[in-house]
């Protein structure tokens, strides 16, 4: 039996979760932020406790790897690797576009992505599924507008992230086909991670620990304004 442990970092909340031949058996979730960044070895240690595990028997980490919160991102990937050297566990590093997707209802073909980017950008992407069938990238992720994805897109689409309240302008209103899903599904969560994680470990789709880098689609703001002040 393979247990893994899946890290969830990309949004406002956070969620770890801890799984058995990709079956989640415990899920917790903090609020984000480098506040509550050093919450979570402790929450993972209680999540262990909790099934009698030490962390030595994690054999697999299944860490979503972005886009989204470069701050979140950056906490989770650098916990993943640090426990990948601690215990030799393997690493997959899970899509958050993936996990994102399985969020939307079952008769949803096409999905696409909206995460909030500021200056009215989103890091998005488009997937697209048959009917039964997996997420397919139709487009990856990226930086864009919503309104140019959506002119781009097939209908119906599904939209889905924590980015849709800040693009709400954007939402062609007199288009049925369009359809937003509800809030509460939103933001990534560490049980899907895990299930996806898992069929990537099955498949051999592992990452080394010392290249394994977020995935920011462009350099966080703070590098920007940096670089802007400096002239460059």
């Amino acid at each position: 039996m393979t247990r893994g442990l899946a890290i969830e970092t990309s949004g406002r909340l956070g969620s770890v979760a801890i799984a058995e031949d990709g079956v989640v058996v415990a899920e917790d979730s903090f609020a984000h932020g480098l506040k509550h960044a050093a919450e979570m070895v402790p929450r993972i240690d209680a999540l262990l406790k909790s099934r009698g595990w030490a962390p030595a028997d994690v054999r697999e980490i299944y860490i979503s790897v972005g886009p989204g919160s470069f701050t979140g991102l950056r906490i989770g990937v650098t916990l993943a690797k640090t426990l990948a050297f601690a215990t030799g566990a393997k690493i997959a590093a899970v899509p958050t576009v993936q996990v994102l997707a399985r969020n939307t209802a079952p008769e949803a073909r096409d999905v696409v992505i909206v995460l909030d980017a500021k200056r009215e950008q989103i890091f998005t992407a488009r997937l697209h599924r048959e009917n039964p069938g997996v997420w397919t990238i139709a487009e990856p992720a990226h930086l864009d507008s919503l309104a140019e994805m959506l002119r781009r897109s097939p209908r119906p689409v599904h939209l889905v992230g924590e980015g849709i309240p800040y693009h709400e302008k954007f939402l062609p209103h007199d288009d049925a086909a369009v359809l937003v899903t509800p809030e509460t599904l939103w933001r990534a969560r560490a049980a899907t991670v895990a299930e996806i994680g898992f069929a990537m470990a099955r498949a051999g789709e592992f990452t080394d620990p010392q290249t394994l880098t977020p995935l920011y689609i462009r350099r966080p703001e703070a590098e920007e304004k940096f670089e802007a002040s400096a002239g460059r």
